[in-house]
């Protein structure tokens, strides 16, 4: 298997399902680095240089290690409880959320909503905002009127890789581009 299926499998333990690998994740979402490596090389051929490659090229710097790399977490899109320790972070006028067009009916009735995550993930740029919504089949663009949102009392987050974070975003602060 290649460093791409090892990746999805990592951000599946830590994001969603630790207990994959017999592993627990403690409550700010940081797993003991040999404990992973033990975990993953049950199924696959897999070694701490392997993880570090994952960790360094991974382009959307989905993970973090602590100082002395002893323990490892995904920045953000958990669907298990943890505190990823986010700072609360003023955000600008407007940011944007890329999405399919097969979700736009409901975005529309009932805005941005977490699902199966902690928080709705927004982008700081209509650029990044358009290929997150590639994914997800015709790309559809929102503005999100994040500092109006602000003023009125919502709290953002941005994680350590620049994704912008808040629990929920209300029809009346969203614009179709």
């Amino acid at each position: 298997m290649g460093l791409t299926e090892t990746s999805r499998f990592l951000s599946l333990i830590l994001r969603h399902k630790p207990e994959v690998i017999g592993i627990s994740l403690d409550e700010h979402g940081w797993a003991e680095v040999e404990e992973v490596v033990a975990g993953i090389r049950k199924t696959r051929k897999f070694d701490r240089e392997m993880l570090e490659e994952i960790v360094k090229t991974d382009q959307k710097q989905r993970y973090s290690f602590n100082e002395d790399q002893t323990l490892i977490r995904a920045n953000q899109g958990h669907s298990i409880p943890v505190d990823v320790e986010l700072e609360v972070i003023e955000p600008p006028e407007i940011l944007w959320h890329g999405t399919g067009e097969k979700y736009v009916s409901s975005i529309e009735k009932i805005g941005l909503i977490p699902k199966s995550r902690l928080y709705v993930h927004i982008s700081g740029d209509r650029e990044t905002a358009y290929k997150v919504g590639q994914r997800h089949g015709r790309p559809v663009v929102y503005r999100v009127l994040a500092g109006k949102m602000s003023a009125d009392g919502y709290t953002f987050y941005r994680s350590k890789n620049g994704v912008w974070l808040t629990k929920k975003v209300p029809v009346s602060y969203l614009e179709r581009e």
